[in-house]
Order: structure tokens, then sequence, then C-alpha cells
């Protein structure tokens, strides 16, 4: 006997309605399981309790009554949100991690101002304060990523090009093979670093 079967039996019990095989099983699972022992215990405790406030004295006072009231076992209410939450643990941390990477990622956004240049060939580049320069004639190979800067392609990109919170300038004579991106919202940028992060995971 499971504890839903039991607590359904427990009501009958009191009400002696339940069969002698019935009681037998009851007992059985009352004996082993402390948590339904205790709860039959209890409403043992309200049946006499209710009993005893039919059958008082018409003249007890209210102060009586109130302290009978509250001498009631009151039942555990667990909160909705705690009882999804054990019910789908999977889907909580999912949820929690997912939280957790948006702050880290706003405020890592907020706070990060410097210029960062990434690719192969940065010795193909000419840097000039905030400003990243793909000279003509000049070929970078692979992808290049500039953050916090400004780009201004005259030469070749062999890769993708992403500008995160910059600008790009893409002269006539420039050539990029791959996707160009410009990133500068947030979101975005949130979304941009979890891709890499599990491209950089995958190809490990």
């Amino acid at each position: 006997m499971d504890c839903n079967s039991a607590v359904s039996l427990m009501h009958e019990c009191l009400d002696e309605s339940l069969s002698t095989e019935q009681k037998a099983e009851l007992k059985s699972h009352l004996l082993i399981c402390p948590d339904c022992r205790m709860r039959f215990k209890e409403l043992e405790q309200t049946e006499m309790l209710l009993f005893a406030m039919k059958h008082y004295s018409p003249s007890a006072s209210d102060e009586l009554t109130n302290r009978i009231m509250n001498a009631l076992p009151q039942p555990k209410r667990q909160q909705v949100w705690l009882k999804w939450v054990k019910g789908h643990p999977a889907l909580t941390a999912a949820a929690f991690f997912l939280v957790v990477m948006l702050f880290s990622a706003f405020n890592f956004w907020n706070q990060n101002n410097e210029m960062v240049v990434k690719g192969n060939s940065l010795d193909q580049l000419v840097i000039q304060g905030n400003t990243v320069i793909v000279p003509e004639g000049k070929s970078v190979a692979g992808d290049l990523t500039i953050e916090n800067g400004t780009a201004q392609v005259y030469g070749d990109v062999n890769g993708n090009l992403t500008v995160i919170d910059g600008q790009l300038f893409q002269a006539s004579t420039a050539h990029i093979s791959g996707q160009v991106k410009s990133i500068d919202q947030a979101l975005d940028w949130f979304w941009y670093k979890i891709t890499n992060m599990v491209n950089e995971v995958a190809y490990r």
C-alpha cells in the first residue's frame, strides 16, 4: 500500500467503515511509515476535538472555543512554485543556468569597454586608436572579430567578420568570403557568446 492509498483509508477508518482486511493493510502501512502514522494521529486528535465540540455545554465561553480551534493541527501547505521545482528538476536547472548566464553577460556587457581584436593574421591589420583597418592589398586568413571598435575593410578577409558594439565600413575594394555580422544589442551579443561557447565545447 502506498501513502496516497493509506490517506484515503484513514478517514474511513475513523468512521469505522473499513473492512477487516483494509484495516489490517492500513495498520501494516502505519507501522512502517512514520509520516502516515503522524498524519493518522493528527486526524484522530481532530476527530476527538470535533466530537468534544459537538458535546460541550452551550454555556462554554468563546475563549474555550477559540482555544479548541487553535489547537487543531494545521495542514502543511507547500508553495506551488516549490512543488513545480521539485517536479521539474531538469527545467529548473536549465532556467537557473540561463538566468545566471544572462545576468553575467549583461554585467560583462556594461563593464567591458576596451577594444578587443581576435583573428589569425593580426599582422596584416593596422590599428589606430579604436579603429582596425584591413588595408587594400592585405589579406586576413580566417575569421576576424572586433569588439568595441570600428572596422574599416579595404582588403580581403578570408572568413567571417564580426563587429560587436562598433561600426563597420566596407570599401568597394574589400572582399569578405564569409558572413558579416554587426552586433550592437546586448541580447544579440549574449546569444553570440552562448553560440560560440557551445561551438567551442562541441569541437574540442
